[in-house]
């Protein structure tokens, strides 16, 4: 028998009409059994329940769309992250998932919120086709009590359709994929892919729209809490470290991915995290780890031993995006209710694979908004015989993706809190030392944890520092915990540690000036001691 808890709202009552069977707040047990029944997906060893996504195995960004409107017309910044879609082809796509709807033998719901501060989070109903994509949503947003559902009135909902197969000439998209966004009848629409990270992306989207009206920050960041009770948040693009980092036994988590900064609190989006697999180790990542042996957990694109059920984490014949969706409850040491002080330290995560940053430095709040607009990470280089050159990647606000309005909405927001709350603001390097990628090395993990939590427990109040003439930002000369960890004081001074200390100018140069170039698109957006704080080209 299923033990559910009845929509407050019925799909009818939404405009909705389907002869589904309607499958309403499932808890965590009865989706995995459906799911794995289904044929969905299959339980390894230790009880994980393991999935593949198929074609897609990421965000389908180029698929996404905002419906156009009198809602949206002078309100999102519209270009090639935000692409619109006009009314009438949301009309005709919304007819026809109506339609895909009405043809289903069984339908999930699930009634969440987006946001755990009570003030400033948002209903979200999500309906799907598959088990595991509503376990999925159920774990990644916050579930309400049973006495908070039993009122529940969901003000947007989401509607996730893998099979739905849209076509570019009716619905006014690129391809059969479709995420398309209307903010005026607060409706998102997904078909046509299984990654499942695309409705919790939608709910951040709609977050980040929304919040800034009320004066609340919305950040891409994890964040947590120290034994002194402050609070750090970390911006960072995929691959810089952001749950790493965060997910650290001695600090309480508050989330590993998306968050707002309210007058009074730092508070998760979610109830969940959603961490990368791929290369997953117990001994560098023990806490993100043991949720791989969690039941409850979902792995995506995890690959897994057909017999022994053992998983392997460094194989990426599925993809290279492996991610496991668990119960922020799953780390240990996490803030009760998904929130915590406003922040007394930003820290802001970068994989440099030029090899020309430091490993830690010290911005001011105008050098904070410069790069937080800036958003800077590098890729490395693919597989491609005889390329070996890092690319650079600015995402503004380290989220491009997800952001409706104008960035420079979200930098003065910044700004203006880092301002009022005396907040200290570092810049980490977690990519490549002693020369570029193909050269150099990666920063060592240890070295990392060592300056960040010097930094976090003022341990550097009293470090000299000199100023990167480069940058112009403030970097520590030594740092006394390097050295009581063994680590050589060199690695805080990148041209030190390069051999040829001529190309680490030219590349240094060469970086300032993908800065320069990248900034150039919101000078006009800022004030003077926004643009003072660029990096200087020679």
């Amino acid at each position: 028998m299923s033990v559910t808890t009845p929509l407050h709202v019925s799909l009818s009552d939404q405009g909705f009409g389907t002869t589904a069977e309607i499958r309403p707040n499932l808890g965590t047990a009865e989706l995995v059994e459906r799911a794995v029944a289904d044929g969905e997906g299959r339980l390894s060893k230790h009880g994980a329940l393991v999935v593949e996504t198929g074609a897609k195995t990421g965000r389908s960004a180029k698929d996404k769309f905002i419906v156009r409107d009198a809602e949206t017309e002078d309100s999102v910044w519209w270009g090639k992250v935000n692409v619109p879609m006009s009314p009438e082809h949301f009309a005709n796509l919304k007819a026809d998932f109506m339609d895909a709807l009405g043809g289903k033998d069984a339908l999930y719901v699930a009634d969440l919120f987006g946001g755990s501060q009570p003030e400033h989070r948002v209903n979200v109903r999500v309906i799907n086709e598959l088990a595991w994509h509503n376990l999925f949503i159920r774990t990644l947003l916050v579930r309400p009590t049973r006495e908070e559902l039993a009122d529940f009135a969901p003000e947007y909902t989401i509607i996730d359709l893998p099979s739905f197969r849209a076509d570019p000439e009716r619905h006014g998209c690129r391809s059969e994929t479709v995420i398309a966004v209307n903010l005026s009848e607060k409706l998102i629409l997904i078909g046509g892919t299984r990654y499942a990270g695309e409705m919790k992306k939608s709910v951040f989207g709609i977050l980040n729209y929304l919040l800034p009206k009320d004066g609340v920050m919305p950040m891409h960041c994890s964040a947590n809490i120290g034994p002194d009770g402050k609070t750090a948040v970390f911006f960072g693009l995929s691959g810089t470290g952001k749950t790493t980092l965060s997910a650290d036994a001695s600090r309480t988590l508050i989330g590993d991915d998306e968050h707002g900064w309210s007058d009074t609190a730092v508070f998760n989006f979610e109830g969940g995290c959603y961490a990368k697999m791929i290369r997953l180790s117990e001994e560098a990542e023990p806490e993100i780890y043991a949720t791989t042996r969690m039941f409850g957990t979902v792995l995506e694109n995890v690959v897994m031993d057909a017999s022994t059920r053992e998983l392997d984490f460094d194989d990426n014949s599925l993809a290279e995006n492996t991610r496991g969706a668990y119960p922020i409850e799953y780390i240990p040491n996490t803030s009760e209710k998904n929130l915590g002080p406003v922040p007394s330290n930003v820290v802001m995560l970068t994989a440099d694979a030029f090899g020309v940053l430091p490993p830690i430095a010290r911005l001011t709040p105008d050098q904070a908004m410069y790069h937080f607009l800036s958003g800077y990470t590098a890729k490395v280089a693919g597989t491609e015989i005889g390329v070996t050159e890092p690319e650079a990647t600015f995402s503004t606000c380290f989220g491009a993706p997800f952001m409706p309005r104008h960035p420079s909405v979200y930098g003065n927001l910044l700004k203006e809190r880092i301002a009022k709350g005396g907040v200290q603001c570092w810049l980490l390097n977690t990519g490549w030392t002693g020369g570029k990628y193909g050269t150099g090395h990666r920063m060592p993990i240890k070295a990392t944890r060592v300056l960040l939590n010097a930094a976090l427990d003022s341990k550097m109040e009293d470090v000299e520092f000199r100023k990167d003439p480069n940058f112009g930002f403030e970097v520590p000369v030594s740092v006394p915990a390097l050295e009581e960890a063994g680590i050589d004081q060199s690695i805080l001074d990148p041209r030190s540690t390069w051999a040829d200390k001529e190309e680490y100018d030219a590349t240094a140069q060469k970086l300032v000036q993908l800065f320069v170039d990248n900034f150039a698109e919101f000078e006009s957006h800022v004030d003077q001691g926004v643009r003072d704080a660029a990096p200087q080209a020679a």
